[in-house]
């Protein structure tokens, strides 16, 4: 697939994806920022903002569940470039780095999400 088929380009305000959707992609950030917020009925908690380079839609590519939060473009001309189940896995396999990066996001990302749950609760 060529790799302009995987990128997309979003206005400010643009959902890119909605929590309980379903998905097998995660997304990089080529330009822009991208919020990802927590919905609850008609109220939206923003949890991070991320820019270039960073990615997020993670953990619907390894377990295929439910999206977790709402991915929403933050920026106008916000691009984001989509990496499927069958892609992501092939970089796994082909560079532990990615992995790693992976792994590393993943750990951080719990971590705060038990800051903000439990206070300073942190998991070894």
């Amino acid at each position: 697939m060529a790799i302009e088929k995987c990128i997309n380009e979003y206005s400010a305000g643009d959902v890119i994806f909605e929590e309980g959707s379903t998905g097998r992609e995660l997304f990089v950030v080529l330009d822009g920022k991208v919020d990802i917020a927590k919905t609850d009925g008609a109220s939206r908690t923003m949890i991070v903002s991320l820019g270039k380079g960073e990615f997020f839609g993670e953990m619907a590519v390894i377990d295929g569940s439910a999206r977790s939060a709402t991915a929403i473009a933050a920026t106008p001309g916000t691009r984001v470039m989509r990496i499927n189940h069958a892609r992501f896995v092939y970089l796994v396999s082909q560079q532990p780095a990615f992995a790693l990066m992976v792994m590393d996001a993943l750990s951080k990302r719990l971590r705060a999400s038990n800051l903000r749950n439990f206070g300073n609760a942190t998991t070894s």
